[in-house]
């Protein structure tokens, strides 16, 4: 297995429409292990879109409890139990995210109970083995650590580094520009950072019909500009660098050559700019 990571779904925000890309789900292959790196909408379609089995999930970390990062979680773990899934897999994330286990089998209580008895499936709810993210630990000799990043009003919200084998990524998470995001990465072979475009977030907020002035503050307040990414990547001396979560994502207005324009002010070095299926190799 070469070490890589799939761009599953690369929008920012939880919303889909005509021409835009999936929300957040990522896939590593590092040191033999196959790991999902946030469950948003679309998540189990990517991972079978990679050509990877359902049941072939080794762990799965969850970043943060906004409904773009998790949303697919439990239809991940109910579909691959359908495909064949007997085994826990173990889901590590945030503070929170039984409770969203726990309501995720009642709502579905009727369908899971029935194909138990009907069809003889395995017991559902002790597939996910959930446990709270730690700022340093191994699981199955992959090195991961956490940093709490700033994405207001969440506060159990995390940057991911995993290091293996001399091979390291470090997924930023949702977050405000950080200077000492360029520590956590420090030489990292691929930063994967989230990114937005104030100009189009403006865009973005004079087109909404269903929010308020709430929505631009949050936006502005809690994501990074394009800029200060290649600001980070420049400053952690990274091999790679790759941008995902845009805000916007999907505007004909705000194309590649605006993203890229931002970045390129700090940084020179090689620049993914993600797409929903982009494979990076580490």
């Amino acid at each position: 297995m070469t070490n890589s990571i799939a761009l599953m779904g690369v929008k920012g925000g939880p919303a889909i429409r005509p021409g835009s890309n999936m929300p957040a789900s990522n896939l590593l292959r590092l040191d033999g292990k196959t790991i999902l790196i946030d469950a948003g909408l679309g998540a189990t379609r990517g991972i079978c879109d990679q050509g990877v089995p359902l049941t072939d999930i080794d762990l799965i970390f969850i970043t943060h409890l906004h409904s773009d990062h998790y949303l697919e979680l439990g239809p991940f773990f109910h579909t691959a139990w359908t495909a064949g899934l007997n085994r826990p897999i173990p889901v590590i994330g945030p503070k929170g995210l039984d409770t969203y286990w726990q309501g995720f089998q009642q709502s579905m209580a009727f369908d899971i109970d029935l194909r138990i008895r009907d069809e003889g499936r395995c017991d559902f709810g002790s597939l996910a083995q959930i446990s709270t993210l730690t700022e340093d630990a191994t699981y199955d000799g992959i090195r991961v650590r956490a940093m709490h990043n700033i994405h207001p009003p969440i506060t159990d919200t995390y940057a991911l580094r995993f290091d293996a084998g001399g091979t390291s990524v470090v997924l930023s998470g949702d977050t405000a520009y950080m200077p000492k995001m360029a520590d956590f990465a420090r030489k990292a072979g691929l930063l994967v950072h989230e990114a937005m475009l104030r100009p189009g977030v403006e865009a973005l907020c004079a087109r909404m019909t269903n929010g308020d002035e709430r929505l631009r503050s949050h936006i502005l307040n809690s994501h990074t500009d394009a800029a200060d990414v290649g600001r980070i990547a420049h400053d952690a001396g990274v091999k790679q660098l790759a941008l995902n979560h845009f805000v916007p994502d999907g505007d004909p207005d705000f194309t590649d050559a605006n993203w890229e324009r931002e970045v390129r002010k700090h940084w020179s070095g090689p620049l993914h700019l993600g797409k929903d299926g982009m494979v990076i190799t580490l």
